[in-house]
């Protein structure tokens, strides 16, 4: 069985994502990062994209929940990625990571990862 991995590298969108009163009314930078694994035999063998994960229409879930959304954690928000990551049922392993830059003042950013293996 051959293993396929997408890797989706800093997508970067903007949120609400916060609970403090300048957080609730100011959009902020959100970079996205997701691992996903599925079995690739399939796909390489038809060349068929009915065989394989459909990394665009994933990304396109992303960016609307995001744009779309109000968070008050990054665990949710992380949570609610890693759910549409892992929607198509072939996927066995997902893992998504929520960069928040400049959340502290020495730092370049604060980030959450979740992962999962069905």
């Amino acid at each position: 069985m051959h293993n396929a991995i997408i890797n989706i590298k800093n997508l970067r969108l903007r949120t609400y994502i916060g609970f403090n009163p300048e957080e609730l009314e100011k959009q902020q930078d959100v970079i996205i990062n997701a691992e996903i694994h599925y079995p690739a035999d399939l796909a390489m063998i038809t060349d068929d994209q009915e065989n394989a994960v459909n990394y665009k229409t994933i990304t396109k879930r992303m960016i609307a929940l995001v744009e779309e959304g109000k968070f008050k954690l990054l665990e949710k928000l992380t949570a609610d990625l890693l759910d549409i990551a892992r929607e198509h049922p072939s996927i066995h392993y997902a893992k998504v990571t929520v960069d928040k830059p400049h959340a502290l003042r020495f730092a370049d950013s604060v980030s959450l990862t979740l992962e999962t293996t069905t």
